[in-house]
């Protein structure tokens, strides 16, 4: 029996979703854990990462009072906790999708946006553990375990995209490797097994049932008396 082809990891046949082997998968599992880590991070910045000065009530960012550290953290926590949802809805249809051009645009906007978010949440790390470095917690009334919580999960996050984009840089290179850049559909430019009923007869024909006969007696010469 013949090996149904496949494109970037799946199958281009399709076939039914089964939730038990796709959410076993090391890449839903690295997307599970992004979105996870996302989300501590973005949350305990809103809900504890501001705090009052002994001199004042102004709150201000526990991280050496930047604010700006602490609304970077939000963002790009936010934003990886969107495209967490959204690539683990597209990883799920992914073996649905027959198109492989199409896949491959998915597959590439998987690479570059883990490769970017790699980076971000590397540059997100440093600056957190820099400036709580620089932390006079004498000077704020500082929850020092949600500050480390934030830092930690931010290294976490940075290793979970880098895993994220390992996947998907050989993903990518799979699929390279297994189709061609023009294959659409598996079903297209397919030919019928079976040849036409009137394959057989050729075009114009139009000959009697009688004239072989009438061919065959005409070289006949009857003889002369």
């Amino acid at each position: 029996m013949e090996q149904s082809a496949t494109s970037y990891g799946a199958s281009l046949a399709g076939g039914a979703f089964d939730f038990w082997s796709f959410i076993r998968q090391t890449q839903t599992v690295a997307r599970l854990l992004g979105w996870l880590f996302s989300i501590v991070v973005f949350a305990t910045i809103i809900n504890e990462g501001y705090s009052n000065t002994h001199e004042g009530s102004d709150t201000k960012c526990i991280f050496n009072s930047n604010d700006s550290a602490c609304n970077y953290a939000v963002g790009i926590g936010i934003l990886a906790f969107l495209a967490s949802v959204a690539f683990i809805v597209l990883d799920a249809y992914f073996q649905q999708i027959s198109n492989a051009k199409d896949r491959k645009y998915i597959v590439l906007a998987d690479l570059v946006f883990s490769g970017v978010w790699t980076f971000l949440w590397f540059v997100c790390f440093c600056v957190l553990a820099n400036q709580w470095g620089k932390t006079e917690a004498e000077k704020m009334l500082v929850p020092a375990d949600a500050a480390r919580a934030v830092v930690a999960f931010s290294f976490f996050s940075t290793a979970t995209w880098g895993l994220l984009t390992l996947l998907a840089f050989r993903r990518y290179r799979q699929g390279m490797g297994e189709v061609g850049l023009g294959y659409n559909d598996p079903t297209n430019g397919l030919t019928s097994p079976y040849p036409s009923v009137f394959s057989g007869v050729p075009d114009g024909y139009q000959q009697s049932p009688f004239s072989s006969g009438t061919a065959g007696e005409g070289g006949y010469q009857p003889p002369q008396y």
